[in-house]
C-alpha cells in the first residue's frame, strides 16, 4: 500500500478527517480522535501506524514487517506500525485499519457516535 491507497482507504470510512502533521505524516482521524497514521518510517519505505486490540497487538508484535509504534507504544498504548508490508498483504492492513477506526469511534461519547451515525448497529 503506498499513501494515496492509504488515504482513499481512510477517507471511505465515515465520519473521517485527515491532517498533515507530526513530521509531514498523514494522520487520519474519526470526530478528533487518531486512528491512523500514515509515516513516521525510518526506511524511506510507507509506514502505517493504527490502534489494536490488545489480543492483536501481542501478534504483530511477533509478525515480520510490524513493530510497537513509535511513540504511541512506549507510552504503554496498543499502537503498532506496520514498516514492511507488501502488496499481498494491503487487504490485511486494511482490516486492521479498519478495526482501529472501530476501537477509536467506540471510544467517543453516545452522544458523538449518535450525531456522526456511527456504531448504530452496535
Amino acid at each position: 500500500m503506498n499513501y494515496d491507497e492509504f488515504n482513499d482507504f481512510c477517507k471511505s470510512l465515515k465520519a473521517t478527517n485527515h491532517v498533515v502533521q507530526w513530521g509531514n505524516s498523514h494522520v487520519w482521524k474519526v470526530d478528533t480522535k487518531v486512528f491512523a497514521v500514515g509515516g513516521w518510517s525510518k526506511e524511506n519505505k510507507p509506514a502505517f501506524t493504527f490502534k489494536t486490540s490488545e489480543q492483536n497487538y501481542y501478534f504483530l508484535c511477533e509478525k515480520d514487517g510490524y513493530r510497537p509504534a513509535p511513540y504511541l507504544a512506549s507510552r504503554g498504548m496498543k499502537w503498532i506500525q506496520q514498516y514492511l508490508g507488501t502488496e499481498a498483504e494491503d487487504e490485511e492492513l486494511k482490516y486492521y485499519i479498519a478495526e482501529s477506526y472501530r476501537i477509536v469511534s467506540l471510544g467517543l461519547s453516545k452522544k458523538k457516535q449518535i450525531e456522526l451515525g456511527l456504531n448504530q448497529g452496535v
